[in-house]
This record gives C-alpha cells, structure tokens and sequence, in this order.
C-alpha cells in the first residue's frame, strides 16, 4: 500500500487492532487516529466478570496503547472527560449523526413495505374484514387501486420499534414486562390502542428473548422479531410511532446509535437511563426516560392515549425533532474532523 497520511481505527474492538495500527504508524510515519466509540474491557466485563484476567488484560492494554495515538475522537463529553482525567488522553467529541437515509417514510413506501413484511409475518397482515378486489390492505394502511392512493387506517395499532444486537448490555426482560403492564391496562378500560412491537436485530440471546415471548399471554399486544434487509431498516423506523431504546451502556460513557438513527426518522423514544444519555434524549423534549418497567408502561400509556391523533406529548416530540435536526454524518465529518487531520 502507498503511505497512508492517517490511520483511523475504531474503538472498540482495539485488541489487538491498537498495537498493530500504532507499530505501523511508526514504521511508515503516518498519524494515528483512535475513534473511542467505548472501551473494550467493559464490553468484555459484560460477560467474564471485571476480575477475569482475560479482562484484567485488556484493560491494561488499552490503558497502555490507547494514549500512543497522535490524535483522538470521543462520542460524548462524558468520555471526552474520562479519557481526559483517568488516560490522560486529549480528545474532541464527535457525536454520531444519522446517515441521510434515515428520514420520515411516505406513505407510499411505508405501505409497500407493511405489504412484503405480511406476506412473512401474520402481526401485519389485514385482519377482521373481508378484503376488497380494489383495495389492498395491512394491517396499518390501505392503498385503493388502481389509483394507487394510500391511507392510514383509523383503527390501526401503534407501531413500536426497538432493535438490538441481542446481547447482555440490553435487558428485554423491561420491554416485555411493560407490554404486558400496558396489556392489563387495556383489559382494566384504558381507552389505549392495540400495539404491534417489532423487535428488529440478531444475536446470542435472540433465542433466549423469543421463548420468552412465547410464553406471554397477550392479547391487544403482538411482537415480532424480523431480521431485516439493510435497506428495510431505515423504512420501518421512519413509519414507526414510537422507538424504544434498552441500550445500557457498558461504561456508562457512549450512547446508542440506533436512538441517532430513530431521531433522524424524527421518531419520539423511550431510553433506560444511563449516565450520560442526557447528552443525546432530552427528557420530556424529544423523548421519555425511564428506569424500569413499570415506569416505561406508564409512558406507553400516556403517550398512546391520545393515538392516532397528532396532538398531545407524542406529536410535540415529533416536531421538535423535526425543528431540531443536526447535521447529517457528512457535514458532521466535514465540521468537525477534517480540520483535525488537516492540522500539521
């Protein structure tokens, strides 16, 4: 390869990236950019235990190799000051933006979508009323043919997204305890809508969560967990209703990507409290935080009381989104990175 002026790796997974990236920047005399995303010995710690020594190791190592770069990137101010106070690592925050993909979904491409997902999966297919030659439905939209104009139907449920890699920084257990919380609210007379909850994403524990699901005993409340083509993500997120995040960061330093991509589709959360998660979901602004399930059924049910009218908390949080919007990934970069490798 011909000389490169940078090399820019991403943090986690820095073992043994870190080294092998710095030892190369020395031979070749190119500077070394770390992109501190999280630090690797907590994810590690999830599972083995902090006093592991596998873990005990990678924390040293990062410790050691991690201060070598010659310039830094962070995710948040929280990390920024940690690395400043505990690495003695001099680091700009650059917060993640959403790619322009993530974006409000027409209505059009939203039905087009609910239509190839309820030839695979029954929560989207149209039930309840015998089904019309010039109309095609799902379970949320019609679309009168040959016209090809599309609606939302009336009585159709709320859409709730969550995705996730199914792994232990994530506790589904708190969603599936608050649906069924919100079950009991419909069967006590609560004027709510019925949910279809989509739990996108793939992993360890996908199947551990899926018996769990099974075992439940609802009725106004369906889930699914699809496993998604890459450009059907950005579609469903920007049809959604409402998002709900249980990332739980694993040093209490990054935030959840997939709660930038939800507010690029200008999607109101729910997020689980965590350290620093002030910097990205701004409490009663643009979504809700929570700290268990109870008080996450309850924000359902205040949200949704109002659905499928526009008004109330859930469409104020929509439009400050849409007011609010930062800047894209590109111009992100553009602002903000460039002029730290253009520096001497």
């Amino acid at each position: 390869m011909e000389t490169q002026s940078h090399i820019l790796m991403q943090n986690p997974p820095g073992l043994p990236g870190i080294a092998m990236a710095w030892l190369v920047c020395v031979l070749r005399g190119s500077r070394f950019v770390i992109d501190w995303h999280n630090y690797g010995y907590t994810i590690m710690a999830l599972s083995q235990g902090d006093t592991h020594p596998v873990v005990r190791l990678a924390k040293w190592y990062e410790h050691f190799f991690g201060p070598l770069a010659s310039c830094n990137l962070c995710v948040t101010n929280a990390m920024k000051d940690d690395l400043q106070k505990n690495w003695g690592v001099k680091a700009t925050t650059l917060y993640d933006c959403p790619p322009s993909i993530f974006r409000e979904t027409p209505l059009k491409l939203q039905h087009e979508l609910y239509m190839r997902l309820a030839s695979t999966y029954p929560q989207f297919q149209s039930k309840g009323c015998e089904e019309e030659k010039q109309v095609e439905r799902s379970v949320f939209s019609e679309c009168v043919l040959p016209e090809a104009a599309v609606t939302l139907r009336a009585e159709r449920p709320a859409l709730l997204l969550s995705s996730t890699s199914w792994t232990e920084d994530e506790d589904f257990s708190v969603l599936l305890k608050a649906l069924e919380d919100y079950e009991g609210f419909i069967k006590a007379g609560a004027s709510l809508p019925s949910l279809v909850c989509v739990i996108t994403g793939k992993g360890p524990q996908k199947e551990y969560y899926r018996k769990l699901i099974d075992t439940l005993q609802l009725e106004h409340v369906q889930i699914c967990t699809p496993w998604l083509e890459a450009e059907d993500y950005p579609v469903l997120l920007g049809s959604a209703d409402l998002g709900v995040c249980l990332h739980k960061s694993s040093s209490g330093l990054d935030l959840p990507m997939k709660v930038v991509d939800m507010f690029g589709c200008c999607l109101p959360v729910c997020a689980i409290h965590f350290h620093c998660l002030h910097e990205l979901v701004k409490h009663e602004e643009n979504g809700l935080i929570f700290r268990d399930s109870q008080e996450l059924a309850e924000q359902l049910k205040s949200l949704l009381s109002e659905f499928p009218r526009s008004e109330g908390q859930l469409g104020a949080f929509r439009g400050n989104l849409r007011r609010s919007r930062g800047p894209r990934w590109d111009d992100n970069w553009d602002q903000n990175v460039l002029p730290l490798l253009s520096t001497p």
